[in-house]
């Protein structure tokens, strides 16, 4: 007679319980190696088969990896004791990988995370270590290292990625930020560095007020040098203020220093310091500084650190990287490009004139690729939303900076700087034509950087009427000097109600805590009907190699 084997070779109609082996046990079955031929007939006897209609269905109390060798009991009474299967990827064991099965959560305020030596929090016990942050940002993200690290840098393509609004300061809706949304965050690190451009407008407005003061074509209007003086002295004390405020968040949350230094956008207000500088310089009072040329060491020490950020932001453009101008540019790209002229003029009134036209040679190139990148809008960049429609003023500073800076170089409103100022002028009108292309949207310190190109407009419309003095000429020069002026006090006004009224001039700055990589899953692909047949074949000779591997396992 044929002898059945021991052990059956399916597992859907017969379950065998593995359990662990006593010594006692083993001598036993050594015992039963001497059986007779009665008790080896009796082994013979067709196994009783379980049945399963009557009895809730059970499968294997213990599983063995065959990868790891490791044991998971149960694995299918995940219900009753919350227990998962081992997963072969080897990134986790039996589901200690969730932060939901530990019952960690990411810590509210934690804003060590930016803090310039986030080393320091070891010292104090209370404060959670690296490690631990480290560990609660693995489980909550899943991922095996710190991905969001603050200490890399965030690609230029995630900001456009995660971020909306005028100035790519508002988080998308589907998007996680490393910082609470629900409390108020410390001062320093809601403070951007947008904010320098406040003085960019003031220190605008003290360079117009000294030419309407001084200048031939503006005579008429007897305007006292004391509005310059007044306006200088305010521009002074705020970009003081200002720059003090942000060396605190240097020294303090450098990190978010850095994430802004990497946002697209911001990146360009890093040049507003020295072109504020810069400014002051031109339009100081002359009650200040006499009829004296100003002393060279003050333009050295105002374009040095702006041409080494300028040789790291062009180089950038000219590498062809991740933040080449096709995917960074921005009408706040003309900040990079305007300091170029500004830093003519002022190494004109120095008495450098060679250096002033190499300024203007690199900026007047650069200036004529950001505008032909921007005008053209590529079929790739999408259309500015209302929001962005105030950047749009960006587009009448260059030109209009590179006129004035060639009449300072040349003496005189010649061709060239005429061509620059009509380009300028051109522009102005275009937008100024569409009003309601600057209305419908909620008010930002960013705002302040749209001020300084209406009012360098200005400026070289009264340069221009000194060449040209027609009532037309002088007409248009006080009309784009008092809307420049009424814009700049408008913008004042409502930064002070802002500010001390209603304190809601620094909200969250959301835009620098950004994850460095977006964490949400991804949605499979709908199963296509084609497809099923390819699934269903996979599917039998899957389980056709378990059997095959049951059967070994049962001879």
């Amino acid at each position: 007679m044929e002898r059945r084997p021991a052990f059956p070779s399916s597992f859907e109609t017969h379950f065998i319980d593995i359990h662990e082996v006593l010594p006692e046990e083993e001598d036993k079955k050594g015992k039963t190696q001497k059986i007779d031929k009665a008790d080896h007939k009796r082994l013979n006897r067709p196994i009783k088969v379980r049945d399963t209609n009557k009895r809730p269905h059970r499968s294997l109390n213990r599983q063995v990896s065959l990868e790891t060798g490791f044991s998971v009991h149960n694995w299918e009474s995940k219900v009753k004791d919350n227990r998962r299967v081992l997963t072969r990827s080897g990134r986790s064991f039996g589901g200690f990988d969730s932060a939901n099965r530990i019952g960690l959560e990411a810590p509210k305020g934690d804003f060590s995370l930016f803090k310039t030596k986030p080393t320091l929090s070891k010292q104090n016990p209370l404060l959670p270590s690296c490690k631990e942050r480290e560990m609660v940002s693995q489980r909550n993200d899943g991922s095996t290292g710190l991905d969001d690290s603050v200490n890399e840098s965030v690609p230029a393509g995630r900001y456009f990625a995660a971020l909306r609004g005028p100035e790519l300061d508002q988080v998308k809706d589907y998007e996680d930020i490393l910082l609470p949304k629900d409390e108020k965050w410390p001062f320093l690190l809601r403070f951007p560095i947008g904010c320098f451009g406040i003085c960019l407008g003031l220190s605008s407005q003290a360079v117009l007020w000294r030419t309407l003061a001084t200048s031939p074509a503006t005579k008429f209007l007897h305007i006292t040098p004391f509005i310059n003086l007044g306006l200088w002295l305010l521009a002074l004390a705020v970009l003081i203020s200002v720059s003090f405020t942000y060396i605190l968040k240097c020294v303090f949350y450098f990190e978010a220093v850095k994430r802004e230094f990497f946002h697209p956008v911001r990146v360009n207000f890093f040049f507003a310091p020295w072109v504020v500088c810069m400014f002051l310089a031109i339009g100081a009072p002359p009650m200040l500084v006499g009829p004296q040329i100003l002393h060279p060491a003050i333009w050295c020490t105002f374009m040095a650190p702006y041409f080494l950020l300028e040789l790291k932001i062009y180089g950038q453009w000219l590498s062809g990287g991740k933040r080449r101008l096709c995917k960074v540019a921005n009408p706040s790209s003309h900040l990079s490009v305007v300091g170029n002229f500004v830093g003519a003029i002022l190494a004109s009134k120095v008495g450098w004139n060679e250096a002033a036209k190499f300024l203007w040679a690199v900026g007047f190139a650069h200036y004529l690729v950001v505008f032909v990148t921007l005008y053209q809008r590529l079929p790739t960049s999408e259309t500015l939303p209302k929001e962005l429609h105030p950047v749009y003023s960006m587009f009448i500073a260059a030109p209009s900076a590179a006129s004035l800076a060639w009449q300072t170089i040349y003496g005189e409103f010649d061709g060239l700087s005429r061509t620059c100022y009509f380009i300028a002028l051109f522009l102005y009108v275009s937008l100024v034509v569409r009003i309601n292309f600057f209305t419908g949207f909620r008010f930002s310190v960013a705002w302040w950087s749209y001020t300084f190109p209406m009012t360098t407009a200005s400026v070289a419309t009264i340069k221009y009427a000194e060449q040209v003095p027609t009532i037309i000429s002088k007409g248009l020069a006080l009309t784009l000097s008092f809307v420049s002026s009424t814009m700049v006090a408008i913008l004042f006004i409502s930064t002070l109600l802002h500010a001390f009224v209603w304190h809601t001039l620094f909200p969250n700055d959301l835009a620098i805590a950004i994850k460095k990589r977006r964490i949400a899953k991804e949605k499979k692909p709908f199963k296509r009907a084609y497809d099923i047949k390819r699934w269903t074949k996979q599917a039998l000779t899957k389980n056709n190699s378990v059997k095959k591997d049951s059967d070994k396992a049962g001879y």
